[in-house]
Order: structure tokens, then C-alpha cells, then sequence
């Protein structure tokens, strides 16, 4: 009975204070507007292997900008440069790129997600409570991601994600499926952690055999936009 009421102390401890996922998908919220007014550039790369060499691989580089009316746009910099051999970049798999990659948590979304707490975790140095967030229900259409968070207890905010989007598309004739894949989040303007990469090594179970498929994304030169400003772009020779 002493070692039994020691481990419910030790718990006790460890769990998060009462409403922190609200304040998180909050403090999401606020973060998903603020990153909604950078700029950056987004470089996403993927290579497809047989017999455990690369055989086929995609690349492609956009800015992520404003137009001169304020609206945002994409700009491609480099590619789309595509010679894969077994598999081909689906709508939802740009619809990942977007969406489901960057997770963020928002007070919008969180009604959607079974959200199940964890533990704590020291991540590079970084305190976290960690959870288990999985959609609630998913409609045609939809896409979600389904996996684990870190939280840092400091922060309040989410600054390591790793899961995989779903749904995946079991299909008889052209099977639909996601890799899974890891998030890394740093401070990028002193009050926020925004996405800085995406690492992916996954082997996708086609019906025709598995593919070994690895991608990396990275998010770099963040800066905020203001309508005094002027974006410059960099050409990158094809």
C-alpha cells in the first residue's frame, strides 16, 4: 500500500493543470493568424526507393507571399521537378503539405479530436506534457492528422508532432496512402514556435507490394508581412 500510494503521488505530479489543451488550441489559434501574415519559403523534396536504393524523386521549391492587393499566393522558385517512377503526388498529398504537416492545434479543430494525455517527456531540453490526439470522426473529404504532440509546459504551445495524416485510401484499383512523419517547431518572433522541418521514412503497404517512400520539407526565411512592405524574390537557376 506505501508503494501504491507513492506511484498516485508521483501522477499527481506529473499531471497537466485543469483546461491547458483549451489554452493550447487557443494559443494556436492566435498562432495560426499570426503565421498566416509571413512570408517564407517552402522546400519539399521526396525520393521513392527499390531494393533499398532511391529510384525515383520529386522536388519543388514556392514562396509562400502576398499579392500587391494583400491576398496570399504561392510562387514557385524551383520545379516542380518530378521523375518518379511508382508513384504519383495526389491532391491530398499538396493538401498534407499545407495543412496536416504544420499540425497546429486550434480552438476550431480541437472539437474535432479525441485528445488523451500521456506523460511528461524531456524533448531536447524542452519540459513537455505529451498527448495522444486522433480525429473524432472523419467525413468524406476530410483530411486530419492522428498521432502524438509535445506541449511544452513552458510555452504552452505545440513544438514536436509526429503521427501521420489520415485518412488513408485503400483502394482496390489506386490505393491513396500517407507516410507517416515528424514536425520540428522553433521560436521564430519570440512569442511563437512555427514549423522549421518535416522528416518522413515510411514504407506505404500497397496491394502491389510495399514502397519505401522519404520526404523532408523545410520552412525557412519567415518574415513578417505589413502592406508598407516590399518582397523581393531570389530566382533560383533551373
Amino acid at each position: 500500500m506505501v508503494a501504491l500510494l507513492a506511484a498516485a503521488a508521483v501522477t499527481a505530479a506529473d499531471r497537466p493543470p485543469p483546461g491547458l489543451i483549451a489554452k493550447v488550441a487557443e494559443q494556436g489559434s492566435l498562432f495560426a493568424a499570426e503565421r498566416a501574415k509571413y512570408t517564407y519559403r517552402q522546400s519539399f523534396k521526396l525520393w521513392e526507393y527499390r531494393k533499398g536504393m532511391p529510384a525515383g524523386f520529386y522536388s519543388e521549391v514556392r514562396d509562400i507571399v502576398f499579392t500587391a492587393g494583400g491576398e496570399r499566393d504561392e510562387k514557385f522558385i524551383e520545379g516542380p521537378r518530378n521523375n518518379l517512377e511508382r508513384l504519383r503526388l495526389t491532391a491530398e498529398d499538396f493538401q498534407d503539405l499545407r495543412e496536416i504537416n504544420p499540425f497546429v492545434l486550434t480552438a476550431d479543430s480541437l472539437w474535432r479530436y479525441a485528445v488523451k494525455y500521456k506523460g511528461v517527456e524531456l524533448l531536447d531540453g524542452v519540459e513537455c506534457y505529451v498527448y495522444r490526439v486522433a480525429p473524432r470522426q472523419i467525413l468524406d473529404g476530410q483530411r486530419f492528422f492522428e498521432g502524438v504532440i509535445w506541449i511544452g509546459i513552458e510555452q504552452a504551445q505545440v513544438i514536436r508532432v509526429s503521427g501521420r495524416p489520415v485518412p488513408q485510401l485503400h483502394r482496390i484499383e489506386e490505393s491513396n496512402l500517407f507516410p507517416g512523419f515528424t514536425t520540428f517547431y522553433e521560436p521564430v518572433d519570440g512569442k511563437f514556435w512555427f514549423p522549421v522541418k518535416t522528416l518522413a521514412d515510411d514504407v506505404l503497404p500497397f496491394p502491389s507490394g510495399g514502397v519505401r517512400v522519404r520526404h523532408e520539407i523545410e520552412y525557412t526565411d519567415y518574415k513578417r508581412f505589413s502592406a508598407e512592405s516590399t518582397v523581393a524574390f531570389e530566382e533560383i537557376e533551373r
